[in-house]
């Protein structure tokens, strides 16, 4: 097999900040004026060269317009979302177990509540789930994560809220559209259940594909690749490619690399710096790190919760700043506010009215 070469935007920024050669990054307001190219064998694929190139310089690369192209052009509208900007997805688990919050939202009443508090402080999709799929949860029975989302997913749909159904199971899947759903989230990227595939193409809704080795019970055990990135970027894209053959369009995608899901904090990060790798699928990016153990890890510990709250705001900055274009929080208001501070900052441009 030939070298296999892999595309990861760098120099990105503003339009204070990037060289008149950069590319607009996904379409969005940041551009980029490098690219860190690496290149690896097959035959060995731990042993990976990378080099940084400019715009130019990579004109002389066979294979960078194909790349280039996919990094730098607009994405599709997916359930009515533009990704010109990055949007805050809030969380909503009804679950009595939790690793975020303790399954204090497992009441629907609450959930619905803090669903709509949500919305109201300008999240853009809420995504709702019935099954903890925290590392070494066990699987939840079709019938109780059915009762568990019914009435949360109903209720919040009737009040006019864009929502999504963080499912493996295709019969979760089926009912939430049914009742109002408008994307369906799959930690397991379609390969938990036989017929989730089928589902979501017969369904036609968009779906979010996310990276995972192993199940949520095994998931943590000895993770280990030859280069995270470049492994998840692949499987990940194996992904897609399979949603394609089943008719599920391109432009109904959106990717997550899975941060926690099989994997170490070394990886995590590794994934988080390079997030906008992701952008050469061609479709938006999605990150969730709020709140997760890697969080606690880098410091000092701190517990489970809101007490992770600056370290997930500064990892939703991190990939705002690398153009991921979905961002999964349990904290909205609080993440609302660092990302239009920062993009403030990076574009020098005053909110109209201000």
């Amino acid at each position: 097999m030939s070298e296999q070469m892999y595309f990861t935007p760098t120099w990105i920024g503003g339009p204070h900040a990037t060289p008149d050669s950069a590319l607009p990054l996904a379409g969005g307001n940041l551009s980029f004026g490098a690219c860190e190219v690496a290149r690896r064998d097959p035959a060995t694929p731990g042993a990976v060269k990378r080099e940084v190139l400019t715009i130019p310089e990579l004109a002389g690369i066979d294979g960078a317009r194909d790349w280039l192209h996919a990094l730098s052009s607009p994405r599709a509208e997916i359930a009515g979302l533009r990704f010109d900007q990055p949007r805050v997805m809030g969380v909503i688990n009804c679950t009595p177990d939790s690793f975020s919050d303790g399954g204090e939202r497992f009441d629907a009443d609450k959930a619905v509540a803090d669903g709509l508090a949500m919305w109201q402080a300008g999240a853009t999709l809420l995504d709702v789930g019935g099954e903890s799929t925290r590392p070494g949860a066990e699987p939840v029975p079709v019938e109780e994560e059915l009762r568990r989302i019914r009435p949360v997913v109903e209720r919040l749909a009737a009040e006019g809220c864009r929502i999504s159904i963080d499912t493996r199971n295709a019969p979760v899947m089926r009912e939430a559209v049914r009742l109002g759903a408008a994307i369906v989230n799959d930690v397991s990227g379609l390969t938990h259940d036989p017929d989730a595939m089928t589902t979501v193409a017969e369904l036609d809704v968009p779906v979010v594909l996310m990276h995972i080795r192993g199940t949520p019970q095994t998931m943590q055990r000895r993770p280990s690749y030859d280069d995270a990135t470049l492994d998840v970027y692949d499987e990940l894209k194996a992904r897609v490619d399979a949603c394609l053959k089943a008719g599920i369009g391109l432009e109904q995608i959106i990717v997550d690399p899975g941060i926690g899901f099989g994997k170490t904090v070394q990886h995590n990060l590794e994934l988080l710096n390079r997030a906008a790798l992701f952008q050469g699928m061609g479709c938006p990016v999605l990150l969730g790190i709020s709140r997760k153990s890697t969080i606690g890890k880098l410091s000092g510990g701190a517990p489970a919760g809101r007490e992770r709250l600056p370290g997930s705001l500064a990892a939703a900055l991190m990939g705002a700043a690398r153009g991921v274009q979905v961002i999964r929080v349990h904290d909205v208001p609080e993440t609302l506010q660092a990302l239009a501070v920062w993009q403030a900052g990076e574009l020098v441009r005053a909110p109209e009215g201000v």
